[in-house]
């Protein structure tokens, strides 16, 4: 019985949730609120790209100025090797120092690359946070409106309309007529109690007075 009680329970509750989340859906700053946590989530999706493509701007500048200071290496040991006459070393150093200086090239390109982009990310990150500031305040404002709005709407029913007082004076009224049958009802138990008891000590004396005299008698 109890196991049924608890899924009883469970789906008033179940039902209670489904209308309020209803009601929820069709209030519209509501639906403002769940706008505006999706573009807080854009926005949060696109500040990590920002932050990832300043890392890979960071590691292209790194790996360029490695191939950029190992072309250089190579260049000063090609041309050491042709002074001291040694040929083969000297072709060695040469087209290591052609391979870094190419790679040096590329990664300078990717890094020019990398930088415009990042500039162009960084400026729509930076107009999607003031323009997601904009409707959060715009939020407030709305808000405070709604606010008034509601607050002006209950005041005004509660002050002006003659329904709305007739309704407080028949509530008033049910509660009066309730207070006076309780009351009714708990004069009505008293009374019936006090006379419960009056009969109970008339008789009582009663049957004192008969002992009495049928022991004078006896005597």
């Amino acid at each position: 019985m109890g196991n049924l009680f608890t899924r009883i329970k469970d789906v008033i509750v179940a039902d209670l949730n489904e209308t309020l989340h209803q009601k929820e859906k069709q209030n519209p700053i509501a639906k403002l609120n769940q706008y505006l946590r999706r573009c807080e989530q854009e926005t949060a999706k696109v500040g990590k790209l920002v932050e990832r493509q300043s890392q890979l701007k960071d590691e292209f500048r790194s790996e360029h100025s490695q191939a950029m200071e190992i072309a250089e290496k190579r260049k000063y040991q090609a041309e050491i090797a042709l002074k001291a006459g040694e040929e083969e070393l000297c072709q060695f150093a040469t087209a290591e120092y052609q391979q870094y200086s190419e790679r040096a090239e590329r990664l300078n390109a990717s890094l020019a690359q990398i930088s415009e982009q990042l500039q162009e990310l960084e400026r729509k990150h930076e107009e999607m946070k003031r323009k997601l500031k904009d409707m959060q305040l715009r939020r407030m404002e709305l808000m405070g409106r709604e606010n008034v709005t509601r607050a002006n709407i209950g005041m005004n029913q509660m002050l002006e309309s003659d329904s709305y007082t007739n309704q407080s004076n028949l509530k008033f009224k049910d509660i009066d007529t309730y207070l006076d049958r309780l009351e009714q009802k708990v004069t009505s138990y008293f009374k019936g109690h006090t006379i419960d008891a009056q009969v109970a000590q008339l008789e009582k004396e009663m049957e004192t007075k008969e002992n009495n005299s049928l022991n004078l008698i006896k005597e």
